[in-house]
């Protein structure tokens, strides 16, 4: 490891139904390692504020699963963001919602998805940094829709078009002295081949580190 920040990401290898981490790994390893170092992990034992303590940045693409956090490993993600530091979460990485605590630190909730197609996605907020060079661009992926905490003053930097409409895809909001990023994009690893996404992410997770 050889740069400043150091990030963990967690999700999951052996038991997800839908999202395996595998494979995706190696993407976010690749997209942040001139800037950032990236440790992989499936144990959420990590979730522990004393492991979280070296990090600037945590990276959630966590399962669907029916088992909420424990109370202490929720507290600690809510500690690690509203002292400073970042929460990206990709994708199905919005499963942390099953605690109620962790859906209001994310700032929007899952809710459901039409079938798998391709999206086009166009930029919101062209002047933030998280969309600096980033151009609009077309992923196959799933159409998550949301629902917004209404307490939760967010931006919506990006947007996908489907059936006629355009819905929210990606989002920021502070949390305390932290920072949070929610990208949709990201259910299966060809998503994150384009490149525009690649930098998309990147940038995302610099800001949400403070490091931008």
């Amino acid at each position: 490891m050889g740069n400043e920040i150091q990030a963990l990401a967690l999700g999951n290898y052996s038991d997800a139904i839908y999202h395996p981490f595998a494979g995706v790994d190696e993407e976010l390893r690749q997209i942040f390692r001139e800037r950032i170092d990236v440790r992989c992990t499936g144990d959420y034992g990590m979730l522990k504020e004393e492991y979280l303590a070296p990090y600037r940045l945590f990276i959630s693409y966590t399962e669907f699963l029916e088992e909420k956090l424990s109370a202490g490993r929720t507290g600690a993600l809510l500690s690690f963001v509203a002292k400073g530091g970042g929460l990206l979460a990709i994708h199905n990485g919005i499963s942390l919602q099953r605690n109620q605590e962790l859906a209001a630190l994310l700032g929007g909730k899952f809710m459901s998805h039409p079938e798998y197609t391709a999206l086009p996605i166009r930029i919101r907020e062209p002047n933030h940094r998280i969309t600096d060079r980033v151009k609009p661009f077309t992923v196959e992926d799933e159409p998550y829709r949301f629902e917004f905490n209404p307490h939760i003053r967010t931006t919506i930097f990006a947007e996908y078009e489907h059936d006629g409409a355009y819905w929210p895809a990606a989002w920021t909001h502070d949390f305390g002295l932290g920072r949070v990023v929610y990208l949709m994009p990201g259910h299966r690893r060809s998503a994150f081949e384009s490149e525009d996404y690649r930098r998309l992410i990147l940038n995302a997770g610099l800001w949400a580190a403070q490091a931008i």
